[in-house]
């Protein structure tokens, strides 16, 4: 027998970017707590603040890192 694959079943399109696009929500909302904790800690003891730049970079660079993790379980080594 062959092993059919979520897609192609059919009519399971909405399942499948519903699955990636909580994926995307739930990594964009640890991004933005990782951010925060950074910028805690940033400006914890220096007089330097913190951009919004830096901060939307830093989000941006957790989204990646949550991505390549996001990938590497559910898609496997």
């Amino acid at each position: 027998m062959k092993l059919i694959t979520l897609i192609e079943v059919g009519n399971l399109d909405g399942l499948f970017v519903m699955i990636i696009a909580i994926i995307l929500v739930v990594v964009f909302v640890i991004s933005l707590v990782v951010a925060a904790i950074t910028k805690v800690i940033y400006e914890w003891h220096n007089k330097k603040k913190f951009s919004t730049g830096q901060f939307w970079k830093t989000v941006l660079l957790s989204m990646l890192i949550g991505g390549l993790i996001s990938g590497l379980v559910c898609g496997g080594m």
